[in-house]
Parts: structure tokens; C-alpha cells; sequence
């Protein structure tokens, strides 16, 4: 059917679903007629970032006006911001697995709600590079975790609940063949290694706290270069999970640290 599935009988018997971090809710808002026509959703960590790739979208696409007075619409929060570039809706969703993953049930729920069809949902953002030129792009197939398994933990009450985090192979192809018409720098297709940390739990030897050598560190960095990780950042397990079990078509694209 092409809609966005929700997996919660809860909701049924709900008088109103507030999204709270969002800032919008189902009676306060007319949520079919203020997004029901959203084809694609641009995700990534920065606000700053998703307002300027808001801009671009709305020069790109032709939209009448110069996309200077784009309009935050979760400007009623300090959590995240949304903007909307005709049927492309850009949202940030801030820093690792529990501020992009608390954004993702909400925005599931605002497609659902809106009763959006056939939602593309792609991750943009920056990552750490293993093995690659700076300034690559890497376009990822599967989301693995730091034993270099495609698999999202996740803790539910005191069970741990493991999902899968493939992602959507037709997406990850049809973004290589759109990447061979930007020359710029270069694209290539790998897997991606969501950690919960950005020092120790990414090999980092500057942190508050470091109880491993160099050596250690580059030892498991070969080991995950040789699993096929090609880049390192703290979203992709959770983003991949979510989407797949609510039909989301989605894809994660991250540019290696220049």
C-alpha cells in the first residue's frame, strides 16, 4: 500500500498523540493537510545544516520565493528543527542513538498520521572514514554495530530486543547511479558502523578516558575495514532498524571528515 506502518495498538485507543519533541500533535494540528504530500525525508544531526539543505532543495526544485524566510516548523521546541522544501521534508535529529532515535518514532508517526505514501528516508551527514579518501561519500548497504554484525540492540524493559538494520538495496544502487553525474568527489558503497560513543567507543585516542593503546586501536580498525566497514558515525543501526520495521524506504549517506 505504500503507507507508513506503526507498530503500536496503543495508539488506536489514544484520544490524541502528541509529539512532544516536535512540537505538533494530532488535534492541534491538521497533520494530513500540512504533510500528506511529503515524498521525501532528509534527516542529519545539525539544524544549521538541515535549514541550509532545506534551501537548496527549495532553489533545486524552482519553488517560487528565495528560501531566506523558510519557516522552522518545530520552532516551538529547542529539540529539533523541521523545514519543508515542497515534497521534501529536512529535519535535524541531533547526536547519536537515543536523540535520532526519540526524532524517528515521532516523525513515523507524523508520516503515518499524515497518511503519507511511499516515503524515501535518507541520513546525511558527516562520519568518521576508514580507509578512504577524505571527502569520499559513502552510501550504505548494511548498518553493522561495533562487533561488525548488522544488528540495533535495543533494551525493552529488561529484555534485549536485537533488529535487523539492512537497508534498501534498490535506494543504495539507485544513489550510486545519481552519484557517477556529480564528478566531484568520489562515491563508493560499504558498510557502515554505528557506535554508542564518539571517543573510546570509536577508537579515539583523545578522550576524558582512553584505557587502550594505539596499536589496539589499529588492530581493530583493520579488523573492521577487513568486516567491509568503510565509515564510522552513531546513528545508522537505529535509523536502519526503525525504518525497516515500519516500511520505510531509507538509506544513509555520509560524507568521510575532510
Amino acid at each position: 500500500s505504500g503507507l507508513v506502518h506503526i507498530k503500536n495498538p496503543h495508539l488506536d485507543s489514544m484520544e490524541e498523540d502528541i509529539l512532544y519533541h516536535l512540537d505538533l500533535g494530532t488535534k492541534t494540528h491538521n497533520l494530513p493537510a500540512m504533510f500528506g504530500d511529503i515524498k521525501f525525508v532528509c534527516v542529519g544531526g545539525s539544524p544549521n545544516r538541515m535549514r541550509a539543505f532545506a534551501q537548496f532543495m527549495h532553489k533545486e526544485l524552482g519553488l517560487t520565493g528565495d528560501g531566506e524566510d523558510l519557516r522552522d516548523i518545530c520552532a516551538g521546541t529547542d529539540r529539533y528543527a523541521m523545514y519543508r522544501a515542497g515534497p521534501v521534508l529536512s529535519i535535524s535529529h541531533g547526536m547519536g542513538i537515543p536523540s535520532i532515535s526519540i526524532m524517528l518514532h515521532e516523525l513515523i508517526k507524523l508520516l503515518h498520521h499524515a497518511k503519507c505514501r511511499d516515503v524515501t528516508i535518507i541520513r546525511i551527514g558527516t562520519s568518521g572514514g576508514l580507509g578512504i579518501e577524505a571527502g569520499s561519500v559513502v552510501i550504505t548497504d548494511t548498518a553493522v554495530d561495533s562487533s561488525f554484525k548488522p544488528r540495533f540492540e535495543q533494551v525493552v524493559l529488561d529484555d534485549v530486543v536485537v533488529r535487523s538494520t539492512e537497508l534498501d538495496k534498490d535506494l543504495t544502487e539507485e544513489l550510486l547511479a545519481c552519484s557517477k553525474e556529480i564528478p566531484d568527489f568520489p562515491t563508493l558503497i560499504g558498510h557502515t558502523m554505528c557506535t554508542y560513543d564518539f571517543y573510546e567507543g570509536q577508537g579515539r585516542l583523545d578522550g576524558a578516558l582512553c584505557s587502550f593503546s594505539s596499536e589496539k586501536k589499529l588492530k581493530y580498525l583493520k579488523r573492521a575495514y577487513d568486516a567491509g566497514v568503510r565509515n564510522i558515525e552513531m546513528e545508522s543501526t537505529a535509523f536502519a532498524a526503525l525504518c525497516g520495521l515500519c516500511g520505510l524506504k531509507g538509506e544513509s549517506s555520509c560524507s568521510r571528515f575532510r
